[in-house]
This record gives structure tokens, sequence and C-alpha cells, in this order.
């Protein structure tokens, strides 16, 4: 199997076979997957490889390592209006679901209050070696083993949420890190892997007056260390990993509800500011330290900036889609705008990119497969006939797709 080995868009990777794609956003962290064979074309009836239902409700991306997929839903049993939050094990293979475990069942309040394109199992897990972290925000993390034993519960991080959850937590070394950023006193923490234990709680000490966000967080190498990037209401951080010290930080003033996940390529950092106006911003992350704001921002881009969907770099090229369907391309040294076309519908997933392709996934269940380049080229377009938010995970031979009620195996 193909081996990513050493580093990619400046970034040193951990090995991954490209069947895998463990995190949100693949093995990168960034949406860049090194499987072939990858489909351009398919519908609800073909190129189908297999459709399983899945039961309740979430939207959090799967992941896959060994011929497994790994996600979590939400369900209500019957007599009972406690939820109980599962995770799951799917057979890579045929579909089969190999096991549903109920991680959490929190009371109905604690659950309640979520917007109606989130839900309380929108987290996408992680599975690295032999466990599987699961992660539903104010109300819970755990780690299960392979066979969907828990090994560990973390319920004490209370906070007051906001629309539900939907930032991922992040693997750095031998500790979990998430944001917990809240309508009020928001902060970033990390948990020991192993036990679940809190190692640090760093607060946000933001002035925006909108608090609340949920970008997943990226650890990054820069001069030879490793950084934790975590966007939040207000700002872009830098952490120390170790202690959670806040190592610098870029603002944008009063952009909150931060949903998309960093990306990094040619020593640049790539963020945007989201609500209410977003802005794509630029940051040089090399001899950074306190408040960079006027001196690291090497460009910024407004128009058709995503909300919701990260961007992609692919070898010198940034590309990026808005919320309302806009996709863009522009030099990522330089923010010069390439090309800027509508696909159409509405956007929440993140793209990913596979042999020299971008694949776009709308709300309405249509993805958009463009070519990779400095010219918009449209290759396919192709209908799945059910709504989705989760972002595709990509493997040798497959595109995995999530939808309303299924999970979808695509092949050629």
């Amino acid at each position: 199997m193909l081996i990513l080995a050493a580093s990619l868009n400046g970034i040193a990777l951990a090995s991954y076979a490209a069947a895998d794609w463990p995190e949100f956003r693949g093995p990168t962290g960034q949406g860049i997957s090194a499987a072939t064979n990858i489909p351009i074309h398919w519908s609800a009836t073909s190129n189908v490889i297999w459709k399983s239902a899945i039961p309740g409700e979430g939207w959090s991306s799967p992941v896959l390592a060994n011929d497994r997929l790994y996600l979590t839903t939400a369900t209500t049993p019957s007599g009972t209006d406690r939820p109980s939050l599962r995770a799951l094990c799917v057979s890579a293979d045929d579909g089969r679901i190999l096991w549903n475990v109920e991680v959490l069942s929190p009371s109905p309040n604690t659950a309640q209050k979520h917007h109606r394109k989130n839900g309380i199992a929108s987290p996408t897990p992680i599975v690295h070696g032999n466990r599987l972290y699961v992660h539903f925000g104010h109300m819970g993390t755990a780690a299960l083993d392979l066979t969907g034993k828990i090994l560990w519960k973390q319920t004490a991080l209370e906070y007051p949420p906001t629309h539900g959850n939907g930032g991922s937590p992040a693997l750095v070394g031998d500790r979990l890190v998430f944001s917990c950023d809240g309508e009020k006193d928001p902060f970033l923490v990390s948990l020991d892997a192993k036990t679940g234990a809190l190692l640090w709680k760093t607060p946000r000490n933001t002035t925006a007056a909108k608090k609340f966000s949920f970008s997943t967080p990226l650890a990054i190498t820069v001069e030879g260390a490793t950084q934790v990037i975590s966007p939040g209401s207000g700002f872009v951080g830098s952490y120390d990993p170790k202690d959670g010290r806040e190592l610098w930080r870029a603002r944008y003033g009063e952009g909150y509800s931060v949903i998309t996940r960093p990306v990094f390529a040619h020593g640049l950092l790539f963020v945007s500011s989201s609500y209410d106006r977003p802005v794509l911003y630029a940051v040089k992350p090399a001899g950074a330290s306190g408040d960079v704001t006027d001196s690291h921002v090497a460009w910024t881009h407004a128009k058709g900036a995503p909300n919701t969907p990260s961007p992609i770099v692919l070898g010198d090229e940034l590309y990026f889609v808005s919320d309302a369907g806009i996709a863009t391309c522009v030099d990522a040294r330089t923010g010069s705008v390439h090309w800027s076309e509508r696909l159409g519908g509405g956007f929440s997933a993140s793209p990913v990119a596979a042999e020299g392709r971008i694949y776009f996934q709308n709300e309405e269940g249509i993805g958009y497969v463009l070519k990779a380049g400095k010219t918009f080229e449209l290759l396919a377009t192709n209908d799945l006939g059910e709504r989705t938010l989760a972002s595709p995970a990509v493997a040798d031979n497959a595109l995995i797709l999530r939808s309303q009620s299924h999970l979808w195996r695509m092949g050629n």
C-alpha cells in the first residue's frame, strides 16, 4: 500500500496507509489523500459498492482504518426522552454494522440545544492504533478499543454551548486537544489520551461579543516545534501542546461561530473569520510571538470566503467554497485569484483532494468534481438524492459519503 511517509505541504506527518482516513479531513487533517482509483462519477444507483442504513441522527464524518469505518450517532430509545450517544463500527468491505455501542446518555436538557444544521453527534471521531476517540462537546469525550469496549469517559468539562457541538478533537502526540468555545468563558483543553485526565485548560481571553465557535484544532510544525492552531471568536491562536500556553494570536475583529479547520502550506496558515462576513486570512507563523495581527498577516480575501467548509491546498493553489456555493481558486502564496465559479446549492462539508481532483459535496447531496488547476474545469456533477452535511472520507478505490440516513461506499 502507498505510504505517506514524510511531509506534505510543509507539515511533518505520521505514516499512514493511503487506505486510511483516521480523523476529520484525513491523515493530514487538511483533506488531502494519496489514495488512487477514486471514482469521478456516481449517483444513488450507479457506482454504489454498498449503501448502509445508519440508525439515529448525526453529522460526524466517517473515519477509516484497517478496512473498518467509525462514526457517531444519536438515538432516542423507545419509551424514553433521554438521548443515547453512540459509536458505530462498519465494515468497509460490505457496509455491515459490526458493533453499535452507547457511550453517553446525557439528560434531555443537556442535549436539547442545537442548530438545525447541527446535532448532538456532529464531532468526528479519531482512530489511532488500537483506540477510537469520540467527542460529544459539552456532553463528554470517551476512548474505546476497536471492539467497542469503553476505556474511559470524561464528562467533567462543563460549559454552556450555543447551537450544539461541531468542532472535533485533534490528537497531538499523547493528548487530545479540543475547543470548548461556548456562549461565555470559552477555553481550550488537553486530555491525556491514555486516561482522559485533564492536562491543561487555557482561557481564550477574547474581546469578541459572541464567544461561541466550533473549529477543529490543527497541529503544525514551525521552526522544529509543534504548535496547536485553534481559531476561536475574534482571533486565531497558537498554543504550546505541552502546557497550553498561548504562543501568538492574530485578531479578526468580531468574527465568531468559526467552523472551518485551518490549513497550513507554503509557510502560511489559512483561516476563515466565519460569521457574519467571512474573511480568509493567510498568516505567517514563523517568528510569531504575542499579537501578530499587524506584522504576520500576509494577505486577506473576502469575496466568496467560507463560513463553514474548510479550505484546501493542492500544489500552489488554495481552493475554497462559500456556504452559498461559490468555489474559488487563488494563489496560496499571494491570494491572487485564478478563478471563481458558482457550483450551486448550500455547502457545509469540507472538500477533499485526490488524484489531482477536488471533490466538493453540497447540502442537497450533489457532489462536484473539479480538476485541480488555475483554470476552472468541472469534471462531473453527481446527485446522491439525499441530504449531505458530513465531509467525505477517501480510500483506495473508494469515496465514503455520509448522508441523512445512510453511509455509502462509491467506487469505479
